[in-house]
């Protein structure tokens, strides 16, 4: 992501946010506009949708630019068949990979919570979150009622989380649980880190193929930022297609299309009911494709 920070002086006030953002930015007015529409300024600290709205002396304007100077652009709609359950409390969806599961700082559109509201007809809320290029089984709620109790059945770390992760090899152990703190990274942004004054964090993992590359099961015990990721790294076993834990984006002459995490199966008592739901979402197309290319058939 690319930021600009930008601070309004005398000459800028009354000045269209376009034209103050393309001048003062060094951009163009066109991609000006196109980060104004994606969402991706904030004006004072507030994002601004508004590209005719006058800046005021004093101003502080931060304009957030996807990698390449460019606004990420909205997905396409939702697949109906990428629904998994739906009843007038919750919804359950195979999430694809590359959808945010809540607005970014470069764009509040193509979120999950608008695609499976616009695929419905009606608003729901997330309660609780994939990385942005994690595939795989998402729970939203129709409700309050439903959002409050499903929140609170994350929080306490009542539903059983079960993914699929190709890594560069296999952890060593190849089975075991890790239960080791997580944390930021002080010395790079958005990255964690194993740390003992980290949040406690407990993954459970086992390997289930071995070749060029090791498919693992783990099953996160909390709910942890990049949890997964980070325990299998700390194993010696980057997840493919994560750069930032040390993954391949290249295994020999095959290129890794994303970060290789899908939420597999996802079990949690309905939050009105108390019925015990199992959710699954199929293996997607290109987790497979790499797994078949990578890794040897399971013996028989």
């Amino acid at each position: 992501m690319k930021r600009l920070a930008l601070l309004a002086g005398p000459g800028d006030d009354g000045e269209r946010l376009d034209r103050f953002v393309a001048a003062r930015g060094g951009i163009s007015r066109g991609l000006a506009r196109r980060a104004i529409d994606a969402g991706g300024v904030f004006v004072g600290g507030k994002r601004c949708k508004v590209a005719g709205k006058l800046v005021r002396d004093g101003a502080a304007v931060t304009v957030n630019l996807e990698e390449g100077g460019r606004p990420a652009a909205p997905d396409a709609p939702l697949e109906r068949d990428r629904l998994l359950y739906a009843d007038e409390h919750l919804v359950a969806v195979d999430k694809p990979s590359g959808v945010p599961a809540q607005p970014t700082l470069t764009s509040d559109r193509g979120t999950l919570p608008e695609l499976v509201g616009a695929l419905l007809g009606a608003p729901v809320t997330v309660v609780h979150r994939l990385d942005r290029e994690t595939s795989g089984v998402t729970v939203l709620a129709r409700t309050r009622a439903a959002a409050a109790a499903l929140s609170e059945a994350f929080r306490a770390g009542g539903p059983e989380k079960t993914y699929l992760a190709l890594c560069a090899r296999a952890p060593s152990p190849p089975e075991g649980r890790i239960d080791l703190a997580i944390g930021k990274d002080p010395r790079r942004p958005g990255r964690r880190v194993v740390t003992p004054g980290g949040d406690p964090a407990a993954t459970r993992y086992r390997t289930l193929r071995a070749g060029a590359a090791a498919l693992v099961e783990a099953r996160p015990e909390t709910g942890r930022t990049h949890q997964v990721r980070v325990h299998l790294a700390h194993l010696g076993a980057p997840l493919l297609g994560d750069p930032r834990y040390g993954g391949p984006a290249m295994v020999g002459a095959i290129a890794v299309p994303r970060v290789m995490l899908h939420a597999l199966r996802l079990e949690l008592d309905h939050p009105v009911t108390g019925a015990r739901l199992r959710l699954e979402a199929p293996i997607p197309a290109d987790l497979a494709a790499a797994l078949a290319a990578l890794a040897p058939p399971a013996a028989g």
